[in-house]
């Protein structure tokens, strides 16, 4: 369920404001980081899931034809119709209610195919396709206000940790004797070899 507070949400379309906490490849994994920070009573009001390299993807779901398109006339047609014809039931008298409701589906169902074949037949074959477009991100991170982003990073390790490198790293460990610093390593003993 999604519901915005009026304040919240602002009018002009801004970027979001926050540290990143965390990052997940799917947004179902981020609503859930989110769920289970709401499950710990986290102000959730400070957080923002964000979508990052948006890409708008069309999945072809099936091929186009006439009675494809018939046959779809007819179920919207028809709907229509049902609903025309319960309008006109509202006005008949007590006996004859029923009566307008099956000549006003066949009616409805009878124009749904025509509209949708003539409809149809203008495109010329240019899109024989039917098909559903979403946007997705290749990933989805989690914003949080500074004030309570060391909280929600504490409450998201009980998850298992992290995702997307957000997590404490162990300082790297190195060898006795070898430099941390780029360049030629001492020898190890400590003398200098200038």
């Amino acid at each position: 369920m999604t519901m915005n507070r009026s304040g919240r949400t602002p009018a002009v379309p801004t970027l979001p404001k926050g540290e990143q906490i965390a990052a997940y490849p799917t947004y179902l994994e981020a609503q859930a980081a989110v769920d289970h920070l709401s499950d710990k009573e986290f102000p959730v009001q400070h957080v923002t899931i964000v979508g990052t390299d948006l890409q708008m993807v069309e999945r072809v779901t099936g091929r186009l034809t006439y009675s494809r398109v018939a046959l779809a006339g007819l179920a919207s047609g028809a709907w229509f119709g049902l609903f025309v014809g319960l309008l006109l039931s509202l006005f008949a008298s007590a006996g004859d209610a029923v009566l307008p409701i099956l000549p006003a589906i066949a009616i409805g169902a009878a124009f749904g195919i025509l509209f949708s074949v003539i409809s149809y037949a203008f495109t010329g074959g240019k899109r024989d396709f039917t098909s559903s477009s979403q946007i997705v991100a290749t990933s989805y991170g989690l914003l949080c206000a500074s004030e309570h982003a060391h909280k929600a990073r504490a409450l998201l390790a009980e998850l298992g940790g992290t995702r997307g490198g957000l997590t404490a790293a162990a300082p790297p460990t190195t060898a006795p004797g070898v430099s941390q610093v780029p360049g030629p390593n001492p020898p190890p003993d400590g003398t200098d070899e200038r």
